[in-house]
């Protein structure tokens, strides 16, 4: 390979590394804020920590478990509604 040709592949190089780190800069600030978001999970589907006998997602015994968080998009928790009731932005009462 010639001196060229290596610095012509060389800067190719920078260059595709260059545009998959703006790209993934563009994905990371298109991600909507995220809130923890009580007594919405289903049994077993619930994200990490709910509450006392659960080490971490996936752990919720009941169905909207008072104490099992799920992430939401920001804004849209007390929204939810449930055979239990709404969402809630702090653990509920068993």
């Amino acid at each position: 390979m010639n001196r060229t040709t290596a610095t012509a592949a060389f800067a190719a190089v920078l260059a595709l590394s260059a545009g998959a780190a703006m790209a993934a800069d563009d994905m990371a600030a298109k991600k909507p804020a995220m809130e923890k978001c009580y007594g919405v999970s289903k049994a077993a589907e619930n994200d990490c920590k709910a509450g006392a006998g659960t080490s971490c997602a996936g752990t919720s015994k009941v169905d909207y478990q008072g104490d099992a968080w799920k992430h939401v998009a920001k804004g849209t928790c007390t929204t939810i509604k449930t055979p239990k009731g709404m969402g809630s932005l702090t653990p509920k009462t068993m």
